[in-house]
């Protein structure tokens, strides 16, 4: 009866040598990574050098240290690491991921997209990355492909929120606001209780821009039960308040976002708009001057002279406005402005000729062109 079992062989000194090199590697790779996701960078970045003192081109040594400048936020350095990786194992999936999302946050899109599509050669399944190309594609306001690749995830997974909300923003990018509120409303429903705020925040926007402020009202107000102080809940409450002429309630929102930030001089201006809307002259060029001693705002001049054409000042409103006109010589607002002044000074020629000079830029603008008529007729 034969014996089954074979010889075993002994390793030379050589051969053992190697196998505990291979053995020491391995369990400092399986340290390393572990420290790294207790977040003990700093010790899994020994762990990863020592492997390097041994093997100089390891791919886990090079991926993890990588990710270790990722995770501090040193994107340049995790870039040189992971492209000295894909030099030698230029299919590393790890590595590929890495770039990308390095690539991304020092908002180097099209670096990022070569890289993702790269990835997807290995793997085209992936989720994650498909949705992170479509972001990208999004953020080189490359449409038809950033569409693309988010509904081919929602063909995979009908109901993902990352590609529901990256198809929100895609719209919304692009002022398909009634398409972004169709994949918003979406995560509305998968969500239910538990929606992000970024989402009830997104939904109250597109009411703003579509000026169904009442709809608006109804997410900003979810959004601040969430969070009382959320700044675009706040600003978003304020504006759909300005956008219904309901001033008051407006002012109360925009005084909210200045208990946290009294120094905000676009907010400053636009609580001196409400004071101005509800006829205290005094405390809207006081809230307008607050935002000037800060630095100029357009906005506060344009303000403060309408107060002056308000109080009857008409000289002083025509000065200022005639000042904004040099850096926004294409805002038809500022010349009808003029023109009223020059009207209430009993200046009709005037009038007249600061309208003319809007519609010789080219420009054509109907309120402009039926004052203009109105003028010319004598009506």
């Amino acid at each position: 009866m034969s014996d089954n079992n074979e010889e075993i062989k002994e390793l030379t000194p050589e051969e053992q040598a190697d196998e505990e090199r291979l053995n020491e590697i391995s369990e400092l790779s399986k340290r390393g990574y572990q420290l790294l996701k207790e977040n003990l960078i700093e010790d899994a970045i020994v762990c990863f050098n020592r492997i390097l003192e041994m093997d100089d081109n390891n791919n886990y040594a090079l991926v993890g240290l990588g990710d270790a400048a990722r995770k501090k936020n040193r994107h340049r350095d995790a870039i040189k690491y992971y492209q000295q990786c894909l030099a030698s194992h230029p299919g590393n999936n790890y590595a590929l991921f890495g770039l990308a999302d390095c690539y991304k946050a020092l908002h180097q899109y099209s670096n990022a997209i070569d890289i993702w599509e790269r990835y997807l050669e290995h793997d085209s399944s992936n989720v994650t990355v498909l949705t992170r190309v479509a972001d990208a594609y999004r953020k080189v306001r490359d449409f038809r492909r950033s569409k693309e690749i988010y509904l081919k995830v929602l063909e995979m997974e009908e109901n993902n929120p990352y590609a529901l909300i990256g198809l929100g923003h895609l719209h919304y990018d692009f002022r398909e606001y009634e398409d972004a509120l169709q994949y918003w409303e979406k995560m509305l429903e998968v969500k239910q209780d538990d929606v992000d705020i970024r989402v009830l925040t997104s939904l109250g926007n597109c009411h703003r821009k579509l000026k169904t402020y009442e709809k608006g009202l109804i997410y900003f107000g979810k959004a601040l039960e969430q969070e009382p102080n959320n700044f675009y809940a706040l600003f978003g409450m304020a504006d759909c308040y300005r956008g219904l002429d309901r001033h008051e309630e407006s002012l109360e929102y925009w005084q909210r976002i200045l208990q946290k930030d009294p120094r905000n001089k676009v907010i400053l201006t636009r609580a001196g708009d409400s004071f101005r809307h509800m006829g205290d002259f005094d405390k809207a060029e006081e809230y307008y001057r607050r935002a000037l001693n800060i630095e100029f705002d357009a906005y506060a001049i344009l303000g403060l002279a309408l107060i002056n054409k308000a109080r009857g000042n008409y000289r002083d409103a025509i000065d200022s406005l005639q000042g904004l006109l040099k850096n926004d010589p294409k805002n038809h607002r500022l010349y009808t402005e003029i023109a009223d002044c020059h009207l209430e000074l009993g200046e009709k020629e005037k009038a007249i000729e600061i309208l003319t000079s809007f519609q010789r830029l080219g420009i054509r603008n109907t309120y402009v062109s039926n004052m203009l008529d109105t003028l010319r007729l004598g009506r």
